[in-house]
């Protein structure tokens, strides 16, 4: 396979950065961006930008040699044609909603093939994982499930002071109307 071949020096560096996106990104889309306008993709570029998504064009040579040393070698066989890879590097599912928002006005990028925490997964899951939640969604969820109990433990605990001063304050009363002499 082409991907064995030795790498010259001065794209050994693409390779390495290249390898690293591979091994920190959450999520990798692999597109097929044909057909697009330079101005379609300077849009498309700044839709990932402000999701916090890498958009990288380059070498099918080089991005098959990257993901084989980042240990994805199942994407290996999409690499072929025009193809650009969105990392998506702080939320896992930010690459695949920007492209299918994108593709709704554009018809296009078309989505090859996707890494999505680790898991290779066919074009045909984007749409459900453009569906998940995003890591801070769930985080909240979590907080909030985890914050429901505490606040009820909370408002019992309140209850049950209020209560006990409700009677203190009551049993207190009535003894100082015995005390006074005007039991009831």
């Amino acid at each position: 396979m082409e991907t064995t071949r030795a790498v010259r020096p001065e794209k050994a560096e693409a390779v390495t950065q290249l390898s690293e996106k591979f091994a920190n990104a959450k999520s990798v889309f692999l597109t097929d961006f044909t057909g697009l306008t330079v101005e379609a993709v300077t849009n498309l570029r700044r839709n990932f930008r402000k999701s916090n998504v890498d958009y990288v064009v380059g070498k099918n040579t080089l991005m098959r040699i990257a993901a084989e040393k980042a240990g994805y070698g199942k994407i290996v066989p999409y690499l072929e044609g025009p193809t650009a890879l969105a990392f998506g590097m702080k939320d896992a599912g930010a690459p695949a909603k920007v492209i299918l928002d994108f593709i709704k006005t554009n018809q296009k990028p078309a989505i090859k093939a996707i890494i999505f925490e680790g898991q290779f997964f066919e074009a045909k899951q984007a749409e459900a994982i453009s569906k998940l939640p995003s890591r801070a969604e769930v985080l909240a969820q979590l907080v909030g499930g985890l914050n429901a109990p505490l606040t009820n433990l909370v408002g019992s605990l309140q209850a049950v002071l209020s209560n006990f001063v409700y009677v203190m304050h009551a049993y207190s009363e009535k003894k100082e109307k015995e005390a006074a002499g005007t039991t009831p």
